[in-house]
């Protein structure tokens, strides 16, 4: 049987967020207005998926102000990023069908 991905990561909104806070680098953070731009979604869609990943541990959401202004930033949490990789190796596995082979190997045996 193929093994489950991450159901957080995998819906594609959440896995879009995601990829792009991992290609952000370690130590980056992008704004709310640079996320739901880059995501073309609507500011509710996107608080309730960062709200579930922000709720998993995969990201941290910090308020603040620039001058007077109130920015919220996230990021890619160690726990998020680790996660993602995992996604990513086992969807790489799923795609080239190095998964589907071992599988049938196993069956066949």
């Amino acid at each position: 049987m193929f093994p489950t991905l991450d159901g957080l990561v995998h819906v594609p909104a959440r896995l879009q967020l995601v990829a792009l806070l991992a290609a952000a680098g370690v130590d980056e953070e992008l704004t709310f207005p640079e996320l739901q731009h880059l995501t073309a979604t609507t500011a509710g869609n996107l608080s309730t998926h960062l709200r579930r990943l922000e709720d998993a541990g995969y990201v941290a959401v910090t308020k603040g102000y620039d001058e007077r202004t109130p920015v919220t930033r996230v990021s890619l949490t160690g726990e998020g990023r680790e996660r993602f990789e995992m996604y990513r190796r086992a969807m790489t596995r799923h795609l080239d069908g190095s998964l589907a082979i071992e599988l049938l190997q196993e069956v066949r045996q």
